[in-house]
């Protein structure tokens, strides 16, 4: 599959992406590698991503999830 949205990855391990002409977090651990049609995540900060056809959309928000240390 080739994903038509384009993303990159910090020297920190986190991805980002352009979104609507616009620079997106799209996660650190929580982003699916390799990225797959239908792959569906929510990253750290509550957004909540599916890759369709190929592109990476957000599809909504909820609240962060929580972390246990």
């Amino acid at each position: 599959m080739a994903l038509k949205t384009r993303i990159w990855m910090t020297g920190s391990l986190d991805w980002f992406g352009y979104i609507d002409d616009a620079e997106v977090f799209l996660g650190h651990r929580s982003f699916p590698n390799p990225p797959e049609e239908g792959d569906e995540w929510t990253c750290e900060s509550g957004d909540i991503f599916r890759i369709e056809d190929g592109e990476i959309k957000k599809i909504g928000h909820t609240d962060p999830p929580k972390k246990y240390w």
